[in-house]
This record gives C-alpha cells, sequence and structure tokens, in this order.
C-alpha cells in the first residue's frame, strides 16, 4: 500500500484534486487558436470569461503562454510544447468518459472536407455518392484549396485534408491515392507525334501564375525547347481548352482520365522521370471520435479507388 501511495504522489496524481481541469480544454482551443477571441467561440464562452481563464492558466503553469507580436500573438517555448501532450491527454480522457459514437445511419453532422479543385474533380462525385448512401442525413462540405496552410487543418470545422505530398502538413498525413504528370494533346495531333514531339512543337496551355508551373523545370533543366501559348487562371479549364481548341499541356493523370468522359483527350506518359504526385489524407488533430475518422478514412479510400 505504502509503494501505491508513493507512486500517486510521485507522479503528481495526487495533486490534480487541486487543479481546475476544466481550464485545461480552453488551454488547448487557446494554443491551437493562438486567439482569445476564436479560442472562447470554440468552446463557447464570452471573451471576458476566457480573458479570466487565461489568467488562471498563467498562475497554475507559471508562464505567459501566449504573448502579444504586433497586431497578433505569438506562443511561448513552454506553450509550444504543451499542444501535443495537452491534446493527447484531452482525446484519452473523451474516449474514457464514452462520449457517443458516431452512427452513420442516424448522425445529422456537416463533414466538412478540404481539397483543391483537381482532387475534388477526381473524388468529389464518388465521395457524395457515397456519403449519401452510407451516411443519408449528414451534409458534405467541400472547401476548395490552392495551397493549404496550418490553418486549413484546424479552422471551420474541416474534418479532413486532402494535400498533394509535396505540400507541407503540421500534422500526420497517410496516402489516398498516387498520381503522376502527363501530357495531355489535342486528338487532332499527329498520331505518331511522341510525347516530347508533342512538347517541342506544340503551344503549350499554362496555368497563369507567378510561380514556375511544375514540372516545366524538368523541362528547363535539360534545355527542351517550349513555346506558351495560352495562360489561363481556372487550372480545370486546362484541358478542356486543349481539347476544343488545339495545343498541349502537363496535367495530373486522375484528372486528365477523368476529364477524357468530358472532353475528346489524346495521353501520354512524360517522357522524363519525375517525384510522385500523391495525394495524402490529413486528419484534423482535434477529432476525437475515433469512430467517426476510421470511417471517414475508409470512406475516402472508397471514393478515391479506380472505377
Amino acid at each position: 500500500m505504502g509503494d501505491d501511495g508513493e507512486g500517486a504522489t510521485g507522479s503528481g496524481l495526487d495533486r490534480l484534486a487541486s487543479v481546475n481541469l476544466n481550464l485545461l480544454v480552453p488551454l488547448l482551443a487557446l494554443l491551437e487558436e493562438r486567439s482569445v477571441t476564436r479560442a472562447a467561440q470554440r468552446v463557447g464562452l464570452s471573451q471576458p470569461a476566457m480573458s479570466h481563464a487565461l489568467t488562471r492558466m498563467r498562475r497554475l503553469l507559471g508562464d505567459d503562454l501566449v504573448v502579444r507580436q504586433g497586431a497578433g500573438v505569438t506562443l511561448t517555448p513552454r506553450a509550444l510544447e504543451l499542444i501535443t501532450p495537452l491534446r493527447s491527454a484531452l482525446q484519452q480522457t473523451a474516449r474514457v468518459v464514452n462520449f457517443p459514437c458516431f452512427d452513420p445511419a442516424t448522425d445529422e453532422r456537416v463533414i466538412t472536407a478540404a481539397m483543391t479543385t483537381s482532387t475534388a474533380f477526381v473524388v468529389g462525385p464518388r465521395l457524395a455518392r457515397l456519403v449519401a448512401e452510407r451516411a443519408p442525413h449528414t451534409t458534405l462540405r467541400v472547401r476548395t484549396i490552392t495551397v493549404p496552410t496550418e490553418a486549413t487543418f484546424t479552422d471551420m470545422g474541416v474534418d479532413v485534408v486532402l494535400v498533394s505530398e509535396g505540400h507541407f502538413s503540421p500534422y500526420p498525413r497517410e496516402r489516398l491515392y498516387n498520381d503522376r504528370v502527363v501530357v495531355i494533346a489535342s486528338p487532332d495531333t499527329p498520331p505518331d507525334a511522341s510525347a516530347l514531339d508533342l512538347l517541342t512543337t506544340q503551344p503549350h496551355v499554362v496555368v497563369d501564375t507567378d510561380r514556375r508551373v511544375f514540372p516545366y523545370s524538368a523541362l528547363e533543366e535539360r534545355q527542351i525547347p517550349y513555346r506558351v501559348g495560352q495562360l489561363i487562371s481556372d487550372f480545370l479549364l486546362v484541358p478542356y481548352l486543349v481539347a476544343r481548341a488545339g495545343g498541349v499541356a502537363l496535367l495530373r493523370h486522375r484528372v486528365a482520365v477523368t476529364m477524357r468522359d468530358l472532353a475528346d483527350l489524346r495521353i501520354e506518359e512524360f517522357p522524363f522521370p519525375l517525384p510522385g504526385l500523391g495525394i495524402d489524407m490529413v486528419f484534423n488533430p482535434r477529432l476525437t471520435d475515433r469512430y467517426f475518422t476510421e470511417w471517414l478514412r475508409g470512406l475516402l479510400f472508397d471514393a478515391a479507388a479506380r472505377p
């Protein structure tokens, strides 16, 4: 008995009786949102109540936690260290108290997925169909993004972000499907022309951006000549314009194959080795319902599977 008591005392568990554990949920909200206002909205507190809670958290932990910096706030080193273990502890606590788990037959939540328009073009229709079949009372919300930021993974109730393998994620990721770059051209191009012939003789339709469009660097490194004939701001218009007006473009294979159902396209393999363009799933780290997370994970795999 003495050993058990010493273990509890040594671990600090006996001191928890003197700590207001209700502070931990707003603390995590504050550390993740980095804003007293947004954290208060998230946990349902008034801003004065949240400010009061912050004062008590600072006193409890002996640290400022957040510090004003210009128009915003920054986290102290101690606060940054707290995010992962605090999130893990609260997720485990949610499992211990056994909140009602997700039931797709009756649940009425809004399921939110963020992705680029090209990824939505590939998986969106089948994802919408599967959600309607398997969780008929839910609503699917698709948020289109261009380049994800850290806030994309946690803001506005996003459950999962589908992100290209080349983009950074601060959270764990899992491959949803692999993809690659292909050369697309009008069906009117010479049938015996190789992919390299098409790239060097046909005018290119390119997305209009300040950044160099991948993978043109591979052509430039090999000093392959090409000419840009058209700049377009909408990515998904590129294959349609190529099919109807001629020219050549570089596109993700899964997008090209899907677009070929809508417009006649010639698809050729890119003539040089390139890094992959896989699409990964990144789940919102705030999700505590593992039943919902696993259900959505399986649904996304089914949506991304080739028909």
